[in-house]
């Protein structure tokens, strides 16, 4: 069973209790394709493996709220336009070598 909630992440059940969170971005057989793991600890419980390094919560109520999180890191992540650094010209004189 699949569930989509962005196509770049996808949430793939493994396992009666266990799913994985997929990255789009990478083809099959590439190991950064697969996000978390995610393993049903209680039924209103469920914890997460990263498998990246991610700043995100080990524990969630529900695998789809894991995605939603996923995909939260990812937009903010990408929320501004980087901030332009103001460049000096070459010194154009020996006196300005210093």
């Amino acid at each position: 069973m699949e569930r989509a909630s962005d196509p770049r992440f996808t949430l793939v059940r493994v396992g009666a209790t266990d799913w994985a969170v997929h990255d789009a971005h990478y083809p099959d057989g590439d190991h950064r394709r697969v996000v978390c793991r995610i393993y049903e600890d209680a039924p209103t419980d469920v914890e997460v493996l990263w498998l990246r390094d991610l700043p995100l919560a080990l524990r969630y109520s529900s695998a789809d709220d894991v995605v939603d999180a996923v995909q939260r890191f990812q937009d903010a992540s990408r929320a501004t336009r980087p901030i332009p650094i103001p460049h000096l010209p070459p010194p154009t004189d020996a006196r300005d070598r210093r």
